[in-house]
């Protein structure tokens, strides 16, 4: 059997993997988004009819309307005030700490970036505790700030940042020295702009993250109107009682800031990836 049948066949054996996959990924997706446009009494029904057999938007009425027992527009807008707030701050300081390991020299660099590195194998779950009591003690619990200032202490985005950082020319940085750039300079004019992709990947996966997380929200919340998205469905779904074709809606809303965040990065997406690992 001639090489290239062999590479044929492994093409054609991962193109049906990855089918496989897809289907299995977006499935439950339309059915969410066909639920959220059927009466409650088709959202319920057997067998499934993927295709409304009544179309109706009063889900997304119902939904939007209350206001009282389940605010969807103020979570919403917790949501997206946290999630753009906390993004802003994890790009500015992670690229900043990762642009003095990349490219700073200072003793101790390499000892102290690994060091930082072994941070990411403890359980976030372990923090949960001592992250409570500070929080509580800086007045922070029921505040946006809760949400957004803890996380800024991750390290993912320094080492992404960084093994981008270090596939850029040193010429371009000792060309701007001469011309007499200082070194935020050569950060902010240089850097930066030749690392969009990067900051890109950064930006989504941060916001991602903080847009979808519940845990932590639910513990640093206690009143409703304080509540981000992810929290609030939980309480949605107990006031209505399990209304799927209601709680079908207002899972569609929520992911709307993140459809639309992907469509606009998803060019940087893959080449943000593979830049960041080429070089150690």
């Amino acid at each position: 059997m001639s090489i290239k049948t062999e590479v044929k066949k492994t093409k054609i054996t991962s193109f049906i993997f990855l089918t496989i996959l897809a289907i299995i990924w977006v499935t439950p997706m339309l059915w969410i988004l066909s639920t959220a446009f059927k009466p409650e009494s088709q959202a319920i029904s057997w067998p499934i009819k993927w295709i409304p057999e009544t179309f109706t938007t009063e889900n997304f009425a119902a939904v939007l309307s209350n206001t009282n027992d389940a605010p969807i527009l103020k979570w919403f807008a917790n949501s997206l005030f946290i999630a753009v707030l906390h993004t802003i701050f994890i790009l500015i300081i992670d690229s900043m700490a990762a642009f003095a390991y990349a490219r700073l020299k200072f003793k101790g660099r390499e000892v102290l970036f690994w060091t930082l590195m072994t941070t990411m194998m403890i359980p976030p779950v372990m923090n949960l505790i001592p992250t409570y009591s500070i929080v509580n003690k800086l007045g922070w619990i029921d505040t946006p700030w809760a949400m957004i200032i803890p996380g800024l202490g991750g390290v993912f985005g320094i080492f992404l940042l960084r093994q981008f950082f270090l596939n850029i020319p040193k010429e371009l940085e000792e060309a701007a020295i001469i011309d007499g750039a200082t070194t935020f300079q050569i950060y902010w004019k240089i850097i930066l702009p030749l690392s969009k992709p990067a900051l890109v990947v950064l930006a989504l996966f941060t916001f991602m993250g903080n847009w979808n997380d519940f845990l932590w929200p639910l513990i640093a919340t206690n009143s409703v109107e304080a509540r981000t998205l992810p929290v609030g469905l939980a309480i949605l779904q107990g006031t209505y009682n399990i209304q799927y074709a209601k709680m079908m809606a207002a899972t569609v809303l929520s992911a709307i800031p993140v459809l639309i965040l992907f469509l606009f990065t998803q060019r940087f997406f893959v080449k943000g990836i593979s830049l960041s690992g080429i070089k150690g």
